[in-house]
């Protein structure tokens, strides 16, 4: 086709404003373009095998392209090559009517974005033309350089690789009538828990199909060839079958190309007219028996098979993203603008199909554009156990609240890497029981159970935190030591969540058997420097590290969890049996203002006040014990429990007010002085120090901190916290030291 600049804007629709070149004639259009592949009225074309409807595919390709290097050099920066190699699957998908589409390539959004824009869904942020789109891209309160929830349409966020089969397949399980396409690339397969989560996905859920992964095997990653660019056809259609998909439908470019071109990988952009046509065909076609396999009950693939950056600025792992010098005056961009140019008409019709599509604009219809309804809890059957009555697992109170939960809403899941038991709540797996094919009572399994179990970290907190961004309430269980394999998706979301434009349930945690529990074990066992990773969290705004001291405590704590939204909370707690230090209304006080008075010792006239600030509750028996100690030497002491050290920052501490759903509720000065002002100050953890941060950025007083140093195989708790120099001895000395 031919282009001409510039393009007098009367003649082309008002949204091209920012559209630099136009072709002037646009071949086939007389043809097959005279009128919308997607009737008036309609969501979807009428036949996948329709010349009209092929050929407005292929438009739909060419416009996505065109866009994504327009808005990309606007600000020589981005990533267009990657979802160029898959814009006819994209383009076919809208055609067919699946605009529900997910990804987990970060890289792919300036696409993503196109498509929203074409669609009209980001009218509703302001952004009405070309010019728009080309100013927001890469901008605060824009287009960011990933997705986000912060974008109307989008579905879910993108940027680490190997978590877009989490919210497909989470979205899929709630919306069963529904497609949830998920573009994943061949660069990022060779992540560790894609395929294996679909895999247990399917065997707790096998009617739940109807997720798509779409694979993008261009040949390359970011940087180099991907490491799956040496495979076969055959390789790739086994190795999607060996791991247990039904349906593999794979269109290889190479089988239409006419050109000559070099390689197992080509670009169809570069093929004659009549076989670009049919290259688009094959994937519209395959697109449309990938989607009716997967919505009838098959778990199904689809792959495209296409160079790297087809129609855009370079081929191959060069086409990743723009350099500086990529400005919308550089040739190579120049020359892809032009050779990609549609007419005015052409951009109408390709707009109008997006528009139509799925009964409207993404921002309007896709599923995540409204809150899920969820079922009434009611009261919870909370139990207030008397203080200094018989000791209690906290793991275990909270699992009969959490089995309530379960049986009042059916949607609720409990997800585990096949521990409940061992940190005390088999409580949940018996009244709600473990998903799995095989029904067992001994084992509490059942087809139709909400306890969903695989051995994989990455799996537990996929499902559980995908479900919750998409409505639906959830719990993830881990032993301390092992979350760290689950957090990165478990981050990701609670950044989404953030941004996100409507609220939805927090994602809730319950960490349980601590490093303190885990010593015998040996180190493998024994990583609360997990907790630094939660205490730099809580300065984003919506993250709430939560550590009750005992079984009251975590009632309340979990029954606050669910009437919140969007945000992140975790609860870490102990499975052994511990004393009950407080009563409701002191852990309310906990939970409410960031800490609670657990004992307060007079002292000797004029003596010295120490403030023993601890957080955990393995960790207050040193404390306590210390507490004593100091007490026969005439001092004054406060023993006070941290149970939500998020509450004891100062509000200029946190990005709360940036956040969606914004607690913006801080501890005040006042109130952080009857709690810790004294003459000495030690914070006590028995995990990292960075939780105790809130507290020493306040305190005036003397002060240090009792933490977490490593790990080590020992026989008890007690000799654990002696190796880490937590013990009453210890701290006892150096509140005297402080003091005098």
């Amino acid at each position: 086709m031919t282009a001409v600049t510039p393009n007098p804007m009367s003649a082309v629709p008002a949204f091209c404003e920012g559209i630099q070149y136009f072709g002037d004639t646009v071949p086939g259009f007389d043809a097959y373009g005279q009128a919308p592949a997607i009737a008036e009225g309609q969501k979807a074309i009428a036949s996948s095998t329709d010349q009209a409807a092929v050929y407005q595919t292929m438009l739909a390709a060419d416009a996505l392209r065109y866009l994504i290097l327009q808005v990309t050099a606007s600000k020589a920066s981005g990533h267009p090559g990657g979802f160029a190699s898959q814009a006819e699957a994209y383009a076919a998908l809208v055609m067919l009517g699946h605009k529900n589409i997910i990804t987990e390539v970060g890289h792919h959004a300036p696409g993503f974005y196109s498509g929203m824009f074409l669609d009209r869904s980001l009218e509703a942020m302001g952004i009405k033309t070309v010019q728009q789109l080309r100013d927001r891209f890469r901008e605060k309160h824009g287009l960011l350089g990933h997705l986000s929830g912060y974008i109307p349409g989008i579905l879910a966020p993108a940027g680490p690789l190997g978590q877009g089969q989490h919210f497909a397949m989470a979205a899929a399980l709630l919306h069963r009538n529904t497609l949830f396409p998920y573009t994943v690339g061949d660069g990022g397969l060779g992540e560790p828990y894609i395929m294996s989560s679909m895999a247990h996905f399917h065997t707790a859920y096998p009617e739940a199909t109807n997720f798509l992964p779409v694979l993008v095997w261009n040949g390359f990653s970011q940087e180099h060839h991907s490491m799956v660019s040496l495979k076969s056809n055959e390789e790739m259609l086994a190795f999607w079958r060996g791991n247990g998909f039904e349906e593999v439908i794979l269109v290889d470019a190479k089988a239409f190309d006419d050109q000559n071109q070099p390689g197992d990988y080509v670009d169809s952009t570069a093929f004659s007219f009549e076989q670009r046509l049919a290259f688009t065909e094959a994937v519209l076609a395959g697109v449309d028996q990938a989607a009716k396999s997967a919505l009838s009950g098959k778990l199904t693939v689809f792959i495209i098979k296409q160079l790297k950056g087809a129609g855009v600025h370079a081929r191959g792992a060069k086409s990743h993203n723009l350099y500086a010098h990529h400005t919308l005056d550089n040739p190579d961009i120049v020359t892809a603008l032009q050779a990609r140019a549609l007419s005015g008409k052409a951009w109408e019709l390709v707009r109008t199909n997006f528009e139509r599509s799925n009964g409207g604009p993404s921002a309007k219809t896709a599923v995540t554009e409204s809150e899920l309804p969820l079922p009434a809890l009611g009261q919870l059957p909370l139990e207030e156990y008397a203080v200094g009555g018989d000791p209690k697992v906290s793991t275990t109170s909270m699992g009969r609240l959490v089995a309530a939960v379960g049986q009042r809403d059916r949607n609720y899941i409990v997800t585990n890497a096949d521990g409940n038991e061992a940190s005390g709540i088999a409580n949940i797996n018996q009244a709600l029981k473990i998903i799995h094919p095989t029904t067992d009572d001994l084992y509490n399994q059942s087809p139709t159970g909400q306890v969903y179990e695989p051995l994989s970290e990455d799996a537990c907190a996929g499902l559980a935190a995908g479900l919750a961004l998409m409505g639906s309430r959830t719990l993830w269980c881990s032993y301390e030591s092992f979350a760290i394999n689950g957090l990165p998706i478990w981050q990701t979301v609670t950044q989404a969540m953030s941004e996100l434009r409507r609220p939805t349930p927090s994602t809730v945690t319950l960490f349980t058997a601590g490093a303190l529990e885990q010593g015998r074990n040996g180190w493998t066992h024994q990583r609360p420097e997990v907790e630094a990773y939660f205490a730099a969290m809580m300065r984003n705004g919506n993250v709430f590290p939560l550590f009750p001291p005992d079984a009251n405590s975590i009632q309340v704590c979990y029954d606050w969890a669910l009437t919140t939204k969007n945000k992140g909370i975790v609860i870490t707690a102990s499975k052994s049996p511990l004393p009950i230090r407080t009563t409701f209304a002191q852990a309310q006080q906990g939970l409410e203002q960031g800490a609670v008075t657990l004992q307060e010792i007079a002292g000797t006239e004029g003596g010295k006040l120490v403030v023993l600030a601890v957080i955990g509750d393995m960790t207050l028996i040193p404390a306590l014990e210390a507490a004593t100690f100091l007490e026969t030497e005439g001092l004054a002491v406060r023993v006070v429990s941290i149970v939500n050290p998020r509450r004891l920052y100062r509000a200029s501490d946190v990005a709360w007010d940036t956040c969606s759903e914004a607690d913006g509720t801080f501890l005040d000065d006042a109130g952080f002085a009857a709690l810790f002002g004294g003459d000495a100050l030690l914070g006590i953890t028995g995990g990292a120090s960075g939780m105790l941060e809130p507290i020493m950025l306040r305190s005036t007083s003397k002060r240090d901190t009792f933490a977490w140093k490593r790990g080590e195989t020992t026989a008890s708790a007690g000799e654990l916290m002696a190796f880490n120099g937590l013990t009453a001895e210890a701290i006892a000395k150096r509140a005297i030291e402080l003091v005098h």
